[in-house]
């Protein structure tokens, strides 16, 4: 019969490609599971204010119309509900296809499952399929999976964030108009259950099985499933735990399938007495705490609370006297063990010949040893049970006290079990690699042995007291061809043949009295104990590596194991060398990855690289969380080191009385500082000793894991001491995944917010722009400084610019540009967004400007009236130029301080690198003019609307009639005229050429009209409001380097 996961076999195929795409849904979902966005949550009071009214639940579909014109009625709740999408689509569509995934799966599992009863596949039905191993494995696996992945999504992603996050992928989406979407089926699958992870929450009621069954799936396909798991060692495993008391370990992987099936037929769970005495006499007889997936732990007790059948028969396993038999019993496995394996453990114990002669004492040691692991770590987890619960409670401290658990020595048992594994596997594998070659060394040794005594029997070969004996020489002969006959291939009939041949030399030697030759008996020793190492080296089998493997199994603490960090942490603190035994503990973990990559790889799906990348950079990153405390104490001595040498160690003169040698001796403040400086290497040898590690797929450099440590350590330092000492007077999100300046491996550290930024370059940039605010400073741009309106006195100048790239280097002073360069943004968007509501959307105000338009038509001619005219325009939009006027001179505020970043970056960087300046400014000139004053293109589109440029020449016109206002006359009207201009310009820069043109040919209407007006009048002094036009025009010139002749056009 063709092998079931062959190649031609399409029902085998079929089904195994099912299971790996389950194992690979589930890596995606814990995957993703890291990254909801947080505002999804709405736990903040601030959030739920802001994004209340576009972040809704399904609540949504029962009246979308409701909701999307209350957007309609809200031109700011649009605007925030664009920048969400444009913030968020990119992850909602990833999150979207995880459970699109999901859904899929369940139906394609269906859709087998009814191929199956239909005959597609000739000669397989559901029977025969659970018949075969490999067919029985995976139809439990994929009932299994799918229970797994519902439970991982209501586990990690709360079923209120779900469903929010599923409408607003629907609501941004191309799906809602898509013929073939089944977002209809995906919401009705993952709509909130009302189950919540949280301590002390209530379990809903009929929960999971409901849940369960939200897709109809055949009962009998589950009843069979479930018939298998209760009934068959589907995977083999009790053959590798011989023992009847590690039974339980051995299904220990069937009982969690076992756990999430039932759910299927909560029936079993809740009436079903007899059955449930079967599977618990089977598989928890002993336990309660069960890993199902990964390390997901559960307890039984609290999982089976409402189902009076399930409850009943755990009633025994949770007897107060079978908790206390099981602590006591592997209470006293852990004193027992712990002095065994660090003999085993002890420099040159664990030698080839020890090993080969006992393989099944040193396979029972690892059993009991990673049994007793196993029970006490489960048992004694804290995300085991629930502090809420008063009977949990009550289990875990019997299981402590009655267990004697002490974490440490648990953990140095782990340690220890963990590096005597890994020992006893390396050299096994040595073993099994020089097998043959070794046997056929042994052989040719034993088989010359014999040739030689064949030829000292000859009477030919000189040897002292040894007389010709023709008999045994031609018996030595044969016995030597024997041995050289022996076949390697043919390993049972081999060892039958040699043993013979030990017990042939044995009787030779009694019945021929040649006890009295003490070369011959040498002779013959040296061959029996070539041949008995043939016999122990044709033993050198696989079956013992595999079932290290499976006994080595440590997937179930794939989350327990972050409670040991602290442990870890403080082992390596005392005990650097502790590394090389952490290796070891890491490697066992990297185990666990067999589990879901196994039928991934079967099946040669491309998610294997996937899927083993998130799983091995899981353990990679928890590897770097323990070894982190390193860099700290690294840094910690260091930090010791200055403080000794700053306030304790005084600095010796370059003359010294000699009467005052010893007091700056100061002989133990050196020797502390010597101390600290020694542990720091010790600490640095400590990594070090760990080698190039492949765990998982990563390699590992210790090298690299330093380096990325101490930059780790240094950036949270840097950014701490920052976030301390740059606060004052406290009054387009990107997502840190998104984000190409955070680092997984060494991450900017967040801080509680102390005012509105969020790091310190935020709290440094506004706290620049308060103390150089236009409305309190005046800018002299002669002198490159501000001065106060009020004092006159100065206030700041460029020198602060030098202080900052002194203080935060480079990059320090480039992000505060940036940052200025965003600010920007959202003030110009400010700007339009005011701009739309009180002109735009007023109509007495577009009115006013329509007939201002008529009153200047053509622009090229001279206004009647020009005092009355423009006067009347100013009382008339009077109210708007209040937000105008603040949100222009922020802007040009800005610009200043741009410009003064730009100036100080040019000058460092012509004054550290020329070579590389000149060659940029050269390539500056050849490509494209420098354009300081303009705001990235990225963002053009985002700051002009359409509809609102035919009326900006009239909002510009009336700007300029407001120069009146601007000249400073009153103390009370304070403007601080270049970031004004400033402000302008960076405006008109956003718009299309033809729109400044326009604005400067209204400015020379203006001149020449009100000059036209004086000239007729007889008054010889030039307007105040002239001037201020014919300066804007001067300064606007300078700033854009046009030649003047523009202006006077």
């Amino acid at each position: 019969m063709v092998d079931f996961l062959a190649e031609n076999n399409l029902c085998g195929q079929a089904v195994l490609r099912i299971v790996s795409r389950g194992n690979a849904i589930i890596a995606e979902l814990l995957r993703l599971s890291e990254f909801i966005p947080a505002v999804f949550r709405l736990k903040d009071k601030s959030d739920q204010q802001k994004y209340g009214d576009i972040i809704c639940d399904f609540s949504y579909f029962k009246g979308p119309e409701y909701y999307d014109s209350k957007l309609e009625a809200k031109p700011d709740l649009q605007d925030l509900d664009d920048e969400f999408r444009e913030n968020n689509l990119e992850i909602l569509s990833r999150f979207y296809l995880a459970f699109e995934s999901v859904h899929k799966y369940i139906v394609d599992l269906i859709r087998y499952l009814d191929d199956l009863y239909e005959g597609v596949y000739i000669q397989q039905t559901l029977e025969t399929v659970l018949l075969n191993e490999d067919g029985k494995q995976l139809l439990c696996e994929a009932l299994y999976l799918y229970g797994v992945m519902l439970l991982v999504i209501d586990q990690k992603m709360e079923g209120e964030v779900r469903e929010r996050m599923l409408v607003s992928y629907y609501r941004y989406s191309a799906a809602r108009s898509s013929a073939d979407s089944n977002l209809d089926d995906i919401c009705k699958l993952l709509r909130s259950t009302g189950y919540s992870s949280q301590s002390g929450a209530k379990r809903p009621a009929n929960y999971p099985e409901s849940y369960f069954q939200r897709v109809p799936i055949s009962s009998t396909f589950i009843s069979m499933v479930i018939g298998r798991l209760r009934s068959d060692d589907i995977y083999n495993q009790v053959s590798a735990y011989p023992l009847p008391e590690h039974r339980s370990t051995a299904l220990a992987n069937q009982a969690a399938m076992l756990y999430v099936c039932l759910y299927f037929i909560p029936s079993i769970l809740q009436t079903q007495q007899a059955k449930m005495r079967e599977i618990v006499d089977k598989y928890f007889p002993d336990n309660w705490v069960i890993s199902v997936y990964m390390g997901i732990t559960v307890n039984l007790v609290e999982a089976w609370e409402p189902y009076k059948a399930a409850k009943i028969a755990l009633n025994y396993t949770l007897d107060s006297a079978n908790i206390r038999e099981q602590a006591s019993r592997y209470s006293v496995s852990m004193e027992g063990l712990r002095p065994q394996i660090q003999q085993l453990l002890k420099e040159g114990f664990l030698r080839e010949e020890i090993i080969l002669d006992n393989v099944p004492k040193l396979l029972n040691c690892l059993r009991d040893c990673n049994v007793s692991i196993r029970w006490l770590m489960l048992h004694t987890a804290d995300s085991a049970y629930d502090p809420n619960n008063k009977r949990l409670r009550q289990i875990k401290d019997q299981v402590i006290n009655d267990s004697k658990y002490n974490p440490k020595i648990l953990f140095q048992v782990l340690l220890d079990t963990a590096q005597f594994e890994f020992t006893l596997k390396e050299m096994f594998k040595k073993m099994l690699s020089e097998k043959q070659l070794k046997w056929e060394s042994y052989r040719a040794e034993g088989s010359e042995r014999m040739t030689e005594l064949a030829e000292v029997f000859s009477g030919v070969k000189p040897l002292t007291r040894v007389e010709k004996n023709e008999n045994l020489q031609a018996w030595f002969r044969e016995i030597s061809k024997q041995i050289e006959s022996l076949n390697y291939e043919d390993s049972t009939a081999a060892g039958r043949k040699t043993v013979q041949l030990i017990q042939a030399l044995v009787e030779v030697q009694e019945f021929h009295q040649l006890e009295s030759n003490l070369q011959v008996c040498q002779f013959l020793a040296d061959t029996r104990k070539f041949l008995h190492q043939m016999i122990r080296t044709i033993n050198i089998k696989e079956e013992v590596l595999i079932t290290m493997q499976i006994v080595g199994d440590l997937s179930y603490a794939w989350q327990i194991i972050d409670s040991f960090t602290s442990i870890m942490q403080e082992s390596i603190r005392v005990n650097p060398s502790m590394v090389t035994k952490l290796r070891a503990t890491f490697l066992k973990l990297a185990s666990a990855l067999d589990l879901p990559l196994l039928r991934i790889n079967q099946a040669n799906s491309p998610d294997l690289l996937s899927v083993s990348q998130f799983y091995s950079g899981e353990l990679v990153t928890y590897v770097r969380k323990v070894l982190q405390i390193i860099p700290e104490s690294m840094f910690t001595s260091l930090a010791k080191i200055i403080k000794l040498q700053i306030h304790a160690i005084m600095e010796v003169p370059t003359r010294l009385d000699k009467d005052k040698l010893k007091d700056y001796a100061q002989l133990g403040a050196r020797y502390e500082v010597a101390k600290l400086t020694h542990a720091i290497s010790i600490f640095t040898e400590g990594i070090l000793m760990m080698k190039t590690t492949l765990v998982g797929i990563i390699k590992v450099d210790p090298k690299q894991l330093l380096e990325d440590g101490i930059r780790k350590e240094l950036v949270r330092r840097v950014a701490y001491a920052l976030h301390k000492g740059l606060i004052f007077n406290p009054k387009a999100k990107i997502q840190d995944w998104q984000s190409v300046y955070q680092s997984t491996h060494i991450p900017i550290p967040k801080f509680p917010a102390v005012d509105e930024s969020a790091t310190f370059i935020g709290r440094l940039c506004r706290e620049i722009l308060r103390i150089t605010d236009p409305k309190a400073t005046c800018y002299m741009d002669q002198l490159n400084t501000w001065y106060d309106l009020k004092t006159h006195q100065e206030v700041t100048n460029n020198r602060l610019f030098s202080e900052i790239q002194d203080t935060l280097g480079t990059f320090g002073l480039n992000g505060l540009d940036r940052l200025l360069c965003f600010m920007m943004v959202k003030e110009l968007q400010n700007f339009l967004s005011v701009f739309q509501k009180t002109i735009l959307r007023d109509k007495a105000m577009v009115d006013v400007f329509k007939a201002m338009l008529s009153a200047v038509n053509p622009v090229k001619g001279i206004v009647a009236n020009a005092s009355k005219g423009y006067a009347n325009a100013v009382a008339k939009t009077q109210r708007i130029w209040g937000p105008y006027l603040e949100s222009i001179m922020k802007v040009g505020q800005m610009q200043i301080l741009r410009q003064q970043i730009a100036n100080e970056l040019n000058y460092s960087c012509k004054f550290d690198s020329k070579h590389l300046a000149a060659a940029l400014e050269n390539l500056n000139k050849s490509v494209a003019p420098s354009e300081r004053m303009l705001v990235h293109a990225y963002y053009y589109d985002r700051m002009i609307h359409s509809g609102e440029n035919k009326y900006l020449i009239h909002c510009q016109f009336c700007r300029f009639s407001y120069l009146q206002r601007m000249t400073c006359r009153k103390a009370t009207d304070p403007v601080d005229w270049s970031p004004l201009v400033l402000g302008l310009l960076t405006l008109l820069k956003q718009f299309h050429s033809r729109y400044t043109e326009q604005f400067l040919a209204l400015i020379g209407q203006f001149i020449r009209s009100v000059m036209e007006q004086c000239t007729s009048q007889k008054i010889p002094d030039m307007p105040s409001d002239v001037v201020g036009a014919l300066m804007f025009l001067e300064d606007y010139v300078r700033y854009t380097k046009l030649p003047r002749k523009v202006g006077l056009d």
